[in-house]
């Protein structure tokens, strides 16, 4: 039986990251709302409760019956989950004068704590709260301070409880990963057996289960969700599993031919769909960003539906879902948040039943699967993408020369992020090669692309504005291009990447020249928040 850690779900904005670094240890876990705890569920190993926006005294502060965990299996209260513990068990929760808020240091007062095993004294911790605890239940002891945070941490002195007022999740609380690790492989268990070769294994097998002797069709746009769910299907169903590739005219420079081609040389069925002069068509003269997305989406699912009716016996949709879509597509209330691509039912003429093999995964496991199941490099740590393409990275009205010229800019930056290498050492490249970022060895340090360092990297044109230049001795009058570099692991939240000047000169240098219909570069340097990724 696959054990799993269930993560309470109060509404925190890092609770995805709990997710993350559960998985990080090898172990399978789920994010549920808070009130939607599993029942006579015997592989549930253990219990973590999110931080939430809330204060434990609001009147709309979310609420869960402890009983049905507590004192059953080992709970870890982060948070607002410390907080709701406490204050549930007739311990007291205060505003205080102290807001703290930020990095912290622990001074722990139970050095024997299994929790903090392996810390280093006055480690370092992230803190985000209004509220504090003042007062422990009976039953409960402090086990950790910080400067502001009299009770930063406490532990149940007759059952497994366990609680912290810090993030362990986050980056800044140094070890915090060692907390978890101590709470789910000490702790609660965990025999730390979920790995990329599992997941396939197991997969595979659910997969022939779910659709038997069954036609599944799957749109592919070229993206490693879709690619990894397409190879995975063939494994298990082979010849049965047909792929729908659409072009819809907005697509990087080549990319139609060659997603094509990398597909045939991985033995995929795939149908290729040309079907640019029709989306050209129906965009024409639209510039309102929503409405481009929706012309899109009403256009991709005509045109995949014509080719899916053609399948006479497919019963079964795929898609490459993954597990932030479903988390960040539903917030704990059941209210949209964002609708994805690949979230929200299907269209109801098609009558087909839903296959989703990536559902329950993060975008860096679905890469250790695409590696595990030896699918190229470039397909693996190929960028994310926008579905509508390079439509949302024009501002302004789309034309099929609009596009050309954003193709062309697109690619000179795309190409010059993957040949530039920077060399790493120490720390630095211990952390890229534990993130599985393809490197160089190089006498003890590596050699790294720019684009394996990037989350996610375009250009975008700014079709309604256009910008005096010199070019010789004519004066010029044309469009400014933005180059868009983000550092992420999510896309939740993300930085603007620092890339060096010398490759900004460079390539700045070279989509001027080569590139007509352009005669200036910017950089943004805007991160997310406030920001998105896209412009549109």
């Amino acid at each position: 039986m696959q054990q799993k850690i269930i993560i309470l779900d109060f509404g925190s904005q890092t609770t995805q990251l709990i997710g993350r670094r559960v998985r990080e240890l090898n172990t399978f876990c789920e994010i549920l709302p808070y009130n939607k705890f599993p029942k006579d569920d015997d592989s549930v190993i253990g219990v973590i409760l999110s931080g939430s926006p809330y204060s434990v005294h609001d009147k709309e502060a979310f609420q869960v019956d402890l009983s049905q965990f507590i004192g059953r299996l080992p709970v870890l209260g982060i948070c607002y989950g410390a907080q709701y513990i406490s204050h549930s068990n007739g311990g007291k929760v205060e505003k205080t004068d102290t807001r703290e808020y930020g990095r912290a240091h622990l001074t722990w007062h139970d050095e024997s704590n299994i929790l903090f095993k392996g810390f280093t004294p006055n480690s370092q911790v992230w803190m985000s709260h209004g509220d504090t605890i003042t007062a422990l239940p009976d039953g409960y002891k402090p086990i950790a301070s910080t400067d502001d945070v009299k009770f930063a941490a406490y532990a149940s002195t007759e059952i497994p409880v366990w609680a912290v007022q810090f993030h362990p999740e986050v980056f800044h609380s140094v070890q915090g990963s060692q907390l978890l690790s101590n709470f789910v492989v000490d702790i609660c268990g965990s025999r730390q057996d979920w790995s990329a070769a599992s997941f396939i294994e197991t997969t595979v097998e659910e997969i022939r289960r779910q659709v038997g002797n069954d036609r599944v069709i799957l749109g592919l746009s070229g993206g490693v969700d879709s690619s990894v769910a397409a190879v995975l299907l063939n494994k298990a169903i082979g010849n049965n599993l047909t792929c729908i590739f659409v072009d819809h005219g907005m697509l990087r420079k080549n990319e139609f031919t060659d997603v094509m081609h990398d597909y045939e040389c991985l033995g995929l069925n795939v149908v290729g769909v040309d079907a640019s002069e029709k989306f050209f068509s129906d965009l024409k003269g639209i510039s309102d960003p929503e409405q481009k997305r929706k012309i899109i989406g009403r256009d991709f699912v005509e045109v995949f539906n014509n080719e899916a009716k053609k399948i006479k016996d497919a019963r079964w949709l795929a898609q490459g879902t993954i597990y932030p879509d479903r988390i960040e597509s539903l917030n704990i209330t059941g209210k949209v948040i964002k609708s994805h691509h690949n979230v929200g039912g299907l269209p109801k003429e098609m009558h087909l039943s839903l296959c989703e093999p990536l559902r329950w995964l993060f975008k860096d496991e679905v890469r250790r699967v695409g590696r595990q199941l030896g699918m190229p490099e470039h397909l693996i740590t190929r960028h994310p993408f926008p579905g509508p393409g390079l439509a949302v990275r024009i501002l302004g009205d789309i034309t099929p020369e609009k596009v050309r010229v954003l193709q062309e800019a697109d690619d000179i930056f795309i190409k010059g992020l993957r040949n530039y290498k920077v060399r790493l050492s120490g720390e630095e490249a211990r952390r890229v090669l534990a993130a599985g970022i393809p490197a160089t060895m190089n006498d003890g340090e590596i050699d790294v692309s720019l684009y394996d360092q990037i989350w996610q990297a375009g250009t975008i044109l700014l079709s309604d504005v256009r910008s005096v230049g010199v070019m010789g001795d004519e004066r010029t009058y044309e469009h400014p291009v933005a180059l868009r570099a983000v550092t992420s692991t999510d896309a939740m939240t993300a930085d603007w990447a620092h890339l060096p000047y010398d490759f900004m000169a460079k390539v700045s240098n070279e989509i001027i020249n080569k590139v007509r219909g352009v005669n200036r570069v910017c950089y943004d340097i805007s991160s997310k928040p406030p920001a998105t990724i896209e412009w549109e």
